[in-house]
């Protein structure tokens, strides 16, 4: 684990600045339904929301083997509910200033459910002290880009490395780990999810032209990802502490 984590830092280190692509913000649905611009694009948020708000309702009725296991599990219900905020904002007007709205957040969720794993299959007590720093370096990562934007040399590689490690370190644990908690394989199905979530990111034209131009791989993306947050959050509704 410490092998992998020093050799995607060191890839991120050597890297060439990652700028942000103006491209990026040419989203292939651009209709305005009921006067909201880039209706489905915004709409299709919504579940992230009820997402949220479900991880908040169930955070206090868990079971927890440890009282510290509940912190990170909190932090990624509120990501959830703040990326629909986001989101939704950044895509009533997408450009580089509201899509730091819609990464931060994302960030948060990232680095939480990372800290929760380690917790609950690595080490408690490591993963525990991991949620602050990690949340930490998952907003700097944002604000580091952000700034860099302002003053014309914007660099997602730390951005990149925030989103991307964990999702491969996450089935590395799975797979190495075992958990303290029943239905911890509900973490699988967050990963494949997420994964399904940014191939309709990629194909999101291509979506667009196979359903008649009814809907975008970008407005179905979000929906899977909201789908990926809800996994770990119905887990953690659901189990129940192994015993030994």
């Amino acid at each position: 684990m410490l092998t992998l984590a020093a050799a995607a830092a060191a890839a991120a280190l050597l890297a060439p600045r990652v700028p942000q692509d103006p491209a990026y913000h040419r989203f292939v649905d651009t209709r305005t339904l009921l006067g909201v611009p880039n209706f489905w694009n915004v709409l299709s948020n919504l579940p992230f929301l009820f997402v949220g708000a479900y991880g908040v309702w169930v955070w206090p009725r868990a079971r927890w083997e440890q009282a510290a296991d509940r912190y990170a599990w909190f932090v990624v219900a509120g990501a959830a509910f703040l990326i629909g905020l986001g989101s939704g904002y950044y895509h009533w007007r997408p450009d580089n200033r509201t899509l730091f709205w819609d990464r931060l957040p994302m960030t948060l969720g990232f680095m939480a459910v990372f800290s929760a794993v380690i917790a609950e299959r690595v080490h408690a007590r490591v993963g525990w002290l991991l949620l602050g720093p990690f949340v930490i370096l998952g907003a700097l990562s944002v604000e580091v880009w952000r700034r860099g934007e302002l003053t014309g040399v914007g660099d997602l590689r730390y951005y990149v490395l925030v989103q991307f490690y964990p999702m491969l370190a996450i089935p590395l644990m799975l797979w190495l780990f075992r958990s303290r908690y029943t239905h911890s394989n509900r973490i699988w199905w967050m990963v494949i999810w997420y994964v399904a979530a940014k191939l309709l990111e990629l194909l999101d034209r291509e979506i667009w032209a196979w359903t008649g131009e009814a809907m975008s791989g970008h407005a179905l993306k979000h929906a899977a990802a909201a789908v990926a947050l809800w996994m770990p959050l119905r887990m953690i509704a659901d189990r129940d502490p192994i015993s030994e």
